[in-house]
């Protein structure tokens, strides 16, 4: 018995031990800072970085090491996986929580292939399962991985006034599976209200799928329609890269997710981040 109670006592001392290590650890990464090589890269593979304000780039820096330290980028297909891209996607998947409580608590591995990927998906029809083939260039899997085409990240980072960001899109995805569902309701910060979020985002969704099917133009891409968690995906997507025409074209979502970052990129101006 006394064996047995001291075997426990070094389990629960070695698990505390280990917890705030991994705490203290976790608290160094954020207060860290890139080197000056490690932002040049951030700062040429994702040049909407240079927008954002100066409070929030040490902030981003943290993050970002705390990313690069969680997770596991793979190769794929013979992709050698490179500080270009582990640094591109941490830093895009980082500007999504850079002022936020957030995180990828889930994730730990990002798959990257060179290009588009065939992917096997199974679609229900009540007691009928069929399996198709798709090509994709991310996904997004509840509890990771991620999987991205390099080719398809790469060009959605440096055009970023297309409102096409293949990781932004990815990552909203992680964050909207936070909730226990990828069904476009993410976990929302203090003070929003999930009425006011739904309203709006059932009411733009509603009014994109119209759009889709008349035909009429929309700052968001039409893929949006086709259900809430990708309309919540596309939305993130036009926020960061098309930021002012969302809000003169959906002041309300605009006004919603803004609200969920605590980001506001329409006002952000387009100085570039000097080295530090």
């Amino acid at each position: 018995m006394a064996a047995l109670l001291t075997l426990l006592l070094l389990g629960i001392g070695f698990l505390a031990v280990r917890y705030w290590s991994e705490r203290r650890r976790r608290k160094q990464l954020l207060a860290s800072q890139l080197s000056p090589d490690q932002r040049a890269i951030v700062l040429s593979s994702v040049p909407l970085l240079r927008k954002l304000p100066e409070p929030l780039r040490q902030t981003l820096e943290g993050k970002i090491a705390l990313f690069l330290h969680q997770i596991e980028f793979i190769g794929c297909n013979g992709v050698e996986v490179s500080d270009e891209m582990r640094l591109s996607i941490a830093a895009q998947a980082c500007l999504l929580v850079v002022n936020t409580q957030s995180w990828y608590v889930n994730l730990r591995t990002v798959l990257i292939y060179p290009a588009a990927f065939k992917s096997r998906r199974a679609e229900h029809d009540g007691y009928v399962v069929t399996e198709r083939e798709t090509v994709r260039t991310g996904e997004s899997w509840a509890r990771g991985p991620v999987i991205l085409s390099w080719a398809d990240a790469r060009q959605g980072a440096l055009d970023d006034s297309d409102g096409h960001n293949v990781v932004l899109h990815e990552f909203a995805h992680q964050l909207d599976d936070l909730s226990g569902h990828t069904d476009g309701a993410p976990v929302l910060n203090k003070g929003q209200s999930f009425a006011k979020w739904e309203h709006v985002f059932v009411g733009a969704f509603q009014a994109l799928r119209r759009k889709v099917e008349s035909g009429q133009p929309s700052v968001l891409d039409g893929y949006g329609a086709t259900g809430p968690q990708e309309f919540f995906a596309v939305a993130v997507e036009t926020f960061f890269e098309r930021p002012a025409e969302l809000q003169r074209e959906e002041a309300e979502v605009y006004r919603q997710l803004a609200s969920l970052f605590q980001l506001d990129p329409a006002s952000w101006a387009g100085d570039s981040w000097l080295d530090q």
